[in-house]
């Protein structure tokens, strides 16, 4: 059994104030913003100083109490609807990611059924927000414990390929799909995870991989386009990703390329599967042609740093996000257990029962 060590906590509350790791500067420098207004948390949500949807999630709940905290009013009524204002305002940061939506309807909700003087609101507020931090923490660690009992079972230490950056940096720490892989790695079942590097933001090759390094867990970078060579070479037993949004069918956002490592791990028989907490299912959702995708600036694609990549003239389209249907997926890892995408609907059945 290996140890792990140096967990990541991207978003802290510390000093009245919310200490956010900069995604951006990483890997090159560990740096820290700190966010005393909710413009300027909305502000880091929408350039990715924090990123991942469980962590947008978290940052969000701490923007809205500190949008609470701004509104200089007893009244109550005109409490609520500045603090509706800010909601939209966060709400628009980023709209693919559900775990956005679902902590700023979480703390809209409990503004609205907390009783009291607008300062008692405010208080619980700021209370609602730390519980929904170390909820998420907590709901990453058994999404690692479930991803135990569906990985393939192999006479070898198991080498795990994952996409994009879905660790300690896009939760409350711990991660999702690296959650998975840092629980197989502290039972000793993990020899190595190939990290697709992520184009073209480079989350995996700049994110995912620090945060392997950190921890002592074994890690290779390859290009986006080497997938279907490392599968066909047998170098990878399982493909394990996060999510951003996923329809009540099972249909997955996730980010961009995640679609076609599905399809790439199918026609190699390798078992597809997606990690993620039950916040991330949106029932609202039949399916994911109903899933609002992102696009992004195009800068994304033609520089990389200061140095542009491609002639004068040439046209972009930048989506971050793409959907991968059910039936490539093998099975979605939550909190609550490892489920094939149909049995998704029976968990909304128990959540209104």
């Amino acid at each position: 059994m290996s140890s792990l060590t140096n967990p990541v906590y991207p978003v802290i509350w510390h000093n009245d104030s919310v200490s956010l790791i900069d995604q951006t500067r990483l890997p090159n420098e560990y740096a820290f913003v700190e966010i005393h207004r909710s413009e300027d948390m909305a502000r880091a949500i929408k350039t990715m100083i924090v990123r991942g949807a469980p962590a947008i999630g978290v940052a969000a709940a701490y923007g809205m109490y500190l949008g609470a905290r701004e509104i200089e009013t007893d009244n109550r009524d005109e409490f609520l609807e500045s603090l509706e204002k800010v909601a939209q305002m966060l709400r628009s940061t980023r709209p693919t990611a559900v775990n956005l939506f679902w902590a700023i309807s979480r703390m809209m909700k409990t503004a609205y059924e907390t009783l009291g003087t607008v300062q008692e609101i405010k208080q619980i507020l700021l209370e609602t927000a730390q519980i929904i931090n170390s909820e998420d923490l907590q709901t990453c660690q058994e999404i690692g414990n479930h991803g135990l009992t569906v990985l393939p079972s192999t006479p070898e230490k198991l080498t795990i390929l994952t996409h994009c950056n879905a660790g300690g940096l896009a939760t409350a720490g711990y991660g999702t799909a690296l959650g998975v892989v840092r629980s197989a790695f502290r039972e000793g079942r993990l020899a190595r995870v190939f990290a697709d590097e992520t184009r073209p933001r480079l989350q995996g090759a700049k994110l995912t991989s620090w945060e392997c390094v950190q921890e002592g867990i074994p890690v290779t970078v390859i290009t986006d386009s080497m997938a279907a060579h490392c599968m066909k070479q047998n170098l990878i037993h399982a493909v394990v990703v996060g999510a951003d949004r996923i329809a009540a069918n099972g249909d997955t956002a996730n980010k961009i390329g995640t679609y076609s490592l599905a399809l790439i791990a199918k026609a190699h028989q390798i078992p597809f599967f997606v990690a993620a907490p039950l916040s991330t299912i949106d029932f609202s959702l039949h399916d994911g042609t109903q899933i609002p995708i992102e696009e992004r600036n195009p800068e994304e694609i033609y520089k990389v740093g200061d140095t542009i990549l491609t002639p004068a003239g040439v046209e972009f389209y930048n989506p971050a996000f793409d959907v991968t249907p059910a039936e490539l997926i093998a099975a979605i890892i939550t909190e609550h257990g490892a489920f094939v995408p149909k049995e998704l609907k029976t968990i909304q059945e128990k959540q209104m029962a």
